[in-house]
């Protein structure tokens, strides 16, 4: 199946600025496309990545991959869907943060070999470029009232908050578009739908200056349907936190457990977007079973982002946890807390153990009889729980899926 054909069976085309021209240069040539993301972060979660799993596609198909990290426009930070402006990064930051996502698209892509993907950095062609210059170039393309009218800005708007710095976002944004064009011939920019307004902003602006220069800048925005919980959420994490894609940030048991607690309405998009199993058959696996469903899912992502040996661990300690009543410590997964003193409070210890996010998350459990240690229930919010209790492991349960062993330093 040719590779448009392929995005539309799989769900993934949400929107183009041109279906047509989309589906010609897909189908008949071998063009150069991007994605851009900002280095906000020192990894990624399973959520960020899903543009790049669409990308995969492409290189697989012979297409330039070109992966633009923004070390220039995550100095700004994407206004985009925020109430509050994003904090800004000091250059160091920034080097981390890069490095962190390099590691994380190479689950993805292949950066050697034949048709490697290539990594850019939009600093590299801002660095120098005169502000005067910039604003004359191509600010002066941009109209103030329909850059307010877009949603990208509307949060910030409606909190009264909005900065000038930010407003240079979308125009950095479409600038590389357009540079990138030039310098490397790429005619596709990829990215979420949340993105649609600053990619819009791209291939107008290539409009705009192909009169200016009478040039012929063929550019061609297109989006993927964004990854949302029922309840509008973008997915990539849970109660426990972000589903990592760097396994030094996330044990094995809780990626495959991240990925088992996908909401059934998104397992559809998971499968499509993250395995290539036809979608007939996850369509019909989903209709006669979603557990198995989701059983399956975590394990395929789990064996394609952190390879075969992790998702068989995950699932082995994950059925010998679920299957029955009796629980083996030897497989749960573990913490270890350093306590001062001959005991702890229960409070504290699950917060030191990661295992809650507060203590009034903990303290709620307690109440509503759905946190236990070893088989027991907790009802009192004041326990203390003893150093030599913890010496060999204690098991705690909270709610009907999560296990941790907790153990003393």
């Amino acid at each position: 199946m040719a590779l448009y054909e392929t995005l539309k069976e799989r769900g993934l085309l949400y929107q183009t600025t041109d279906d047509e021209l989309l589906k010609k240069l897909l189908n008949e040539d071998k063009i150069a496309v991007y994605t851009g993301t900002d280095p906000t972060a020192d990894s990624l979660h399973i959520g960020h990545c899903v543009p790049c799993t669409i990308l995969r596609r492409f290189q697989q198909a012979g297409h330039k991959v070109i992966v633009l990290v923004g070390g220039a426009t995550a100095a700004i930070g994407d206004p985009t869907g925020r109430s509050d402006m994003r904090p800004m990064l000091t250059k160091e930051q920034l080097a981390k943060n890069i490095e962190g996502i390099k590691r994380a698209y190479s689950k993805f892509l292949r950066f050697d070999g034949e048709n490697p993907a290539i990594i850019v950095n939009n600093a590299d062609w801002f660095k120098g470029y005169d502000y005067v210059e910039f604003m004359r170039d191509v600010g002066v393309h941009f109209n103030v009232n329909k850059m307010l009218a877009n949603e990208i800005y509307s949060k910030r708007v409606q909190e009264g908050g909005l900065t000038f710095f930010e407003m240079g976002y979308m125009l950095m944004q479409a600038y590389d578009f357009v540079y990138l064009n030039k310098h490397y011939n790429c005619k596709v920019q990829w990215g979420g739908a949340d993105q649609w307004g600053n990619i819009v902003a791209g291939t107008e602006l290539a409009r705009k200056l192909n009169f200016i220069d009478n040039a012929n800048r063929v550019l061609v925005g297109a989006t993927n349907p964004l990854l949302l919980t029922p309840e509008g959420k973008k997915m990539g994490k849970t109660e426990k936190g972000a589903i990592w894609i760097d396994s030094n940030k996330i044990s094995a048991y809780d990626f495959y457990q991240g990925i088992y607690q996908t909401p059934d309405a998104c397992v559809e998009m998971m499968f499509a977007l993250f395995t290539d199993l036809p979608m007939n058959e996850v369509k019909a696996l989903i209709k006669t079973d979603i557990v198995a469903s989701k059983k399956r899912l975590a394990y395929e992502i789990t064996k394609f982002i952190r390879g075969e040996a992790d998702a068989n661990e995950a699932q082995n300690m994950s059925n010998n946890l679920f299957a029955s009543n009796t629980i083996d410590k030897s497989n749960a997964p573990s913490a270890e807390v350093e306590i001062n003193g001959e005991s702890i409070g229960v409070l504290d210890l699950l917060l030191n153990a990661k295992f809650v996010t507060s203590k009034g998350e903990a303290r709620r459990l307690i109440e509503q009889n759905g946190l236990s240690m070893d088989g027991s229930t907790i009802t009192d919010p004041t326990l203390q729980i003893s150093k030599a209790d913890l010496q060999n492991g204690a098991l705690f349960k909270k709610g009907k899926k999560n296990y941790l062993l907790i153990k003393c330093k």
